[in-house]
């Protein structure tokens, strides 16, 4: 089982701001959903035949080799602090790994993913198999090129339920056609500002097929300014079609978040310093942070450092943060346990606090 501290220390390299255009682009993201043939969809699957594919599944995963050493997580042998920690890299969807309350019926299913976390396959989620490939930046060929050799292996080994008119057929008809999900994250602090101007994203958005949601995907909301944009349906569209929509649609919203933070830089230089001092006062002194609020003062550092007002901090770092500022992160961090325990909210506020005051401590 994964040692939840050492996890929380580590992040995947897709995580980090390494990729093309990321000053607005954190990270891209291709999903394949797949089922086995002969298996019934996840809403028919009973507890044993369920273990039994997971079993199956798990073979030929281990045998993949991701990145050289495949790591498994059995999500019923899990801790809740490691099911958090899954779902705040993105390597698992809240309905694979839900919350403590609500872990019943876990068996058979399971998460494989390599020591990058570029790759991730989620067993028995909505559909039997969730293959993803990420990639840090506006980088879709890259994503796509990592969930499709990992697909390309298993259909070697694995018979897919497949039809010859529709495709892929998967437990909910919008993912039927490909099973492709594409989506793209983005930090929009600039547009965030000037609200009508964000409107005009979601509407371009809806316009082409594509969905807007929060940091978490389906159901979530936006925090820190991030945002996915994703397409919503696949059937009659061949894969890179879907691609293309978001690779005409991005560098578009790229350009306008550049164009408002010029703007903004220009005709309201002192109010944006003042936003990042006090967003960077706040990390330096605060003896208590709520998730949302630190991320919106590190969304509002991270604006700083691109618009040079702040660029003695280091963008990678505060990718880290961004990450590790999240629950599971800050009690796996604070602890120092194997299998942390779930504090209390104003607990888990406290620590959050002490992890950036230590992380903005000016040197010396």
């Amino acid at each position: 089982m994964i040692d939840c501290s050492t996890f929380a220390e580590r992040l995947g390299s897709w995580l980090l701001p390494k990729g093309p255009d990321s000053d607005v682009v954190v990270s891209s993201r291709v999903r394949l959903a797949r089922n086995v043939d002969g298996y019934p969809f996840i809403t028919r699957l009973g507890a044993d035949r369920a273990e039994e594919l997971c079993a199956h599944l798990r073979e030929h995963l281990v045998e993949l080799a991701l990145d050289g050493e495949t790591r498994w997580v059995a999500i019923q042998d899990a801790s809740p602090v490691l099911c958090l920690l899954l779902q705040e890299r993105h390597l698992v969807s809240r309905d694979l790994a839900p919350s403590s309350s609500k872990r019943h019926g876990l068996a058979g299913r399971g998460v494989a993913f390599g020591p990058s976390e570029t790759v991730s396959v989620m067993v028995n989620e909505e559909d039997h198999l969730r293959i993803q490939g990420m990639a840090s930046g506006f980088d879709l060929d890259g994503a796509a090129e990592r969930s499709r050799v990992v697909d390309r292996w298993l259909e070697e080994r694995v018979s897919f339920a497949h039809d010859a008119e529709y495709g892929y057929l998967t437990c909910c008809p919008t993912n039927v056609g490909t099973g492709m999900r594409a989506s793209v994250m983005l930090h929009l602090p600039a547009l965030g500002l000037v609200r009508a101007e964000l409107e005009k994203v979601f509407t371009a958005a809806q316009r082409t097929n594509l969905a807007v949601r929060g940091l978490y995907g389906e159901g979530s909301r936006a925090a820190g300014d991030l945002y996915q944009i994703s397409n919503q349906i696949t059937l009659g569209r061949a894969e890179g079609q879907l691609l293309d929509e978001l690779r005409q649609l991005i560098p578009v919203i790229v350009r306008f978040e550049r164009t408002v933070r010029s703007q903004l830089l220009e005709e309201q230089r002192a109010a944006l310093r003042d936003r990042v001092s006090r967003s960077l006062g706040m990390l330096r002194a605060a003896r208590s942070m709520a998730t949302d609020a630190a991320l919106a003062h590190l969304s509002n550092v991270r604006l700083g450092h691109y618009l040079g007002l702040a660029d003695d901090q280091d963008p990678e770092e505060l990718g880290r943060l961004r990450v590790q500022v999240q629950k599971g992160h800050v009690l796996a961090l604070s602890q120092k346990t194997a299998e942390p325990e779930v504090l209390e909210a104003n607990e888990r506020d406290r620590l959050r606090a002490a992890l950036l005051r230590r992380a903005f401590a000016p040197v010396g």
